[in-house]
């Protein structure tokens, strides 16, 4: 089986059947109505965040083939890099075992998936100590961006 061009990705392997496709989705009650989603790039395997899909998010993201997520702070749904082109092509979706956690392997399109510029979320490094260090790449000035 092919991927879907559609949707940008197929939940199937492509020598099963996909059986998981209508059955298998985040236990959404558990969180009370959000689940974390840990996001990596599907080629290097970095991971660039840590978001949370309520059921709206989820099945957005399974119709357009982009991340979309649950904004808590601004409390919508929320279209990865819809304002600042950085969208995320999904490519892979993973459900874990007790189905209250996801994982989206994705394409970051224009190389940062931080509102900050930085390539990933996770940037900065605690040393044992307590100091931080950045030791991630900044792609992009935010202020440029969004205008902050």
């Amino acid at each position: 089986m092919s991927r879907a061009p559609s949707r940008g990705f197929s939940p199937c392997a492509e020598s099963l059947m996909c059986y998981f496709e209508t059955m298998l989705m985040p236990d959404f009650e558990k969180g009370q109505g959000l689940v974390p989603a840990v996001v990596q790039e599907h080629r290097s395997g970095k991971v660039l965040m840590l978001a949370y899909v309520n059921r709206l998010a989820w099945e957005r993201t399974l119709e357009t083939g982009e991340a979309h997520y649950w904004s808590r702070s601004r409390n919508e749904l929320w279209h990865k890099g819809a304002t600042s082109g950085n969208v995320q092509k999904v490519m892979e979706i993973f459900v874990d075992c007790d189905q209250d956690t996801v994982l989206f392997k994705v394409e970051q399109v224009g190389g940062a998936a931080c509102h900050t510029g930085y390539e990933s979320c996770f940037y900065r490094k605690v040393g044992r100590d307590g100091t931080a260090s950045v030791v991630g790449v900044k792609v992009f000035d935010p202020e440029k961006v969004y205008g902050r």
